[in-house]
């Protein structure tokens, strides 16, 4: 039998948050081979059946799943149970214990997390915004921001902009290309928003810009991945940041989704204070 798992991912929505608890799962074990099988926007018992017919016996098999409907989570219990597969709701428990500490019944309403109201258009409002103002665009109405990023290249502006935006943040962010690139109505920052700047490794920016010429079959540009050049741009930035008291974040190490999480603190402590 073959050592590899099978992750049998299902759920009564899209299944966005089984795959983001499925990835902070996986990522406490170093050795687990497998391979991921998504079922979503499984809401009737026929759609339960038709998964197992596709169950091969020979191979290792755990279900989790996110069904908040108790009789259809109960019969994947059940057909999970007699095919002798494990099975893991990740809800489940949690609805009841909440249920009971709020004193009233939950209404076990598929995607009601994606329901089209004011949050919903709010968000649609902070994407499209953080889209118009990414790289140094419409900087004429850039006071309507949220969040301002600044940083010299390859710092991870756009992804960590994007990620907060679907978060509901208007966000725009500036790349540092020499000391006129910031707006003075930035510098001046009379609608104290919250500005911040991202800075990282100077070896670690000369790896990526690297990759990223590479992946564009770029190679005319030496100063852009030059190590002397990017000391002085970071360093410079730096400088920058401290000039005008805008707090910093070292991405070096990081991923988008902790360097959006720092960004958000920032933002959370800048609106007490504000």
């Amino acid at each position: 039998m073959s050592n590899s798992y099978q992750i049998y991912l299902i759920s009564d929505s899209t299944g966005e948050t089984l795959d983001r608890i499925f990835l902070a799962l996986k990522a406490q074990f170093k050795d687990f081979d497998y391979e991921t099988n998504h079922f979503s926007f499984t809401r009737t018992e026929n759609q339960v059946k038709k998964i197992f017919e596709k169950i091969n016996k020979k191979k290792k098999i755990i279900i989790l799943y996110t069904i908040v409907d108790d009789k259809l989570s109960d019969f994947l219990i059940s057909e999970s149970k007699k095919k002798s597969v494990p099975c893991f709701g990740v809800l489940g428990d949690l609805i009841q214990s909440f249920s009971k500490i709020l004193n009233q019944n939950a209404l076990h309403v598929p995607s009601r997390q994606h329901i089209m109201n004011d949050d919903y258009y709010r968000k649609i409002d902070a994407i499209q915004f953080t889209m118009n103002h990414d790289d140094g665009n419409s900087l004429e109405d850039i006071q309507k921001s949220d969040i301002i990023l600044l940083g010299v290249s390859r710092t991870s502006k756009t992804p960590t902009s994007i990620y907060l935006a679907n978060k509901g943040y208007k966000v725009s962010n500036i790349p540092i290309i020499n000391k006129d690139s910031i707006p003075e109505n930035i510098k001046r920052n009379v609608k104290k928003k919250c500005i911040i700047g991202l800075i990282a490794e100077p070896k670690r920016l000369a790896e990526i810009r690297r990759n990223r010429m590479n992946s564009l079959n770029e190679t005319g540009n030496k100063k852009y991945i030059d190590i002397q050049k990017i000391q002085n741009e970071v360093e410079n930035s730096k400088k920058t940041f401290q000039k005008f008291k805008w707090p910093t974040i070292d991405v070096s190490r990081k991923s988008v989704e902790e360097t959006a999480a720092s960004v958000i603190k920032i933002y959370e402590i800048n609106k007490k204070n504000a």
